[in-house]
């Protein structure tokens, strides 16, 4: 007698990109009908809209089999938790609304978890740029994400290209901070308490997916912006795991003098590259100067909202544990 197959779900969270989706869930089937050939899975697509108003509702619709929910609560860690209570089967692969699946990019996924049954798997993303590179971010690299042997033990993940054992997962306890849902690193966090709880995250370099890289994106002011942020959000992941108000007071001390230490050394970078001539050293030391400069504004509890909808992107608070 022939096993049940194992339930997949591929979740795309997704924001007024209707347009996106139409592109995206063709692509998102045909991964689902190679991965479930075999008879081993039975792959389903989930949209979940962070839109009030609905606007991906007629995008999804169009396509048979397609589910789609509506959360109108505002935030992606919101929507990625609503993903995880939506799942139809035991297996959730993430993907955002504005990347697109390498060939493979499933399947390669779920072979990295049945080789290793490990809690989370994630995988490589690849950046597509709209234009042209303006030579300073090429210079530094600043779209260029990591890689590594498939199997590779990793303690950090982001989510947008990520498989989650949902058995492993909800055994864990461990959901998606909603505090975090505007500010970004919700998946930093999710990952890091993951492995903390003690679920396994390992590394799948043959499963990739494409990140459209939009014009608006591929400026020197979003760069450093995003290392801004970056830095910030570090500093609040690390308060959320913290274990009491004395750890919280170390971590705060720590990450102002680290903070100092990065635009430091970033500036003394930025200066030897102007020296030189190096386009790179000029580019990634202003980027290490802004980046620190978030961490600092982080230990004194400065919060950036990167997605914010009322259009205010910075707020003071007081971060506290979960």
């Amino acid at each position: 007698m022939s096993a049940e197959p194992i339930g997949v779900t591929i979740a795309v969270p997704t924001f007024r990109r209707p347009d996106d989706l139409r592109s995206l869930i063709p692509l998102l089937q045909d991964q689902a009908a190679e991965a479930s050939a075999g008879g081993r899975y039975a792959v389903d697509v989930l949209v979940v809209d962070n839109d009030p108003v609905g606007s991906a509702a007629e995008a999804a619709d169009a396509f048979p089999g397609v589910r789609y929910v509506g959360e109108p609560r505002p935030g992606i860690a919101v929507v990625r938790n609503r993903a995880l209570d939506e799942a139809s089967g035991s297996l959730l692969a993430f993907i955002d609304d504005d990347e697109r699946p390498c060939p493979g990019w499933l399947a390669e996924l779920l072979a990295t978890w049945t080789t290793t049954g490990a809690a989370a798997v994630s995988g490589r993303v690849l950046a597509d740029y709209a234009g042209d590179l303006d030579p300073w971010i090429r210079a530094g690299d600043f779209f260029v994400r990591r890689r590594m042997p498939t199997g590779s033990e990793i303690d950090v993940a982001a989510a947008g290209n990520l498989l989650l054992d949902l058995r492993q997962v909800r055994g864990s306890g461990v959901r998606f901070e909603s505090a975090l849902g505007l500010g970004g690193g919700e998946d930093t966090l999710f990952s890091r308490s993951l492995a903390r709880a003690g679920g396994r995250m390992v590394w799948s370099d043959e499963s990739a997916v494409v990140d459209r890289v939009p014009l608006e994106r591929m400026t020197r002011r979003w760069v450093l912006t995003r290392a801004w942020s970056h830095g910030n959000a570090s500093v609040l992941t690390d308060l959320r795991l913290s274990r009491g108000p004395a750890d919280r007071v170390r971590i705060r001390v720590r990450s102002v003098a680290r903070g100092l230490v990065r635009m430091g050394g970033g500036g003394a970078r930025w200066c030897w590259g102007t020296v030189r001539g190096s386009l790179r050293h000029r580019a990634r030391g202003l980027r290490a100067v802004l980046r620190g400069a978030g961490m600092v504004g982080g230990g004194l509890g400065v919060v950036y909202e990167e997605y914010a909808r009322s259009g205010r992107r910075w707020r003071l608070a007081r971060v506290v544990p979960r």
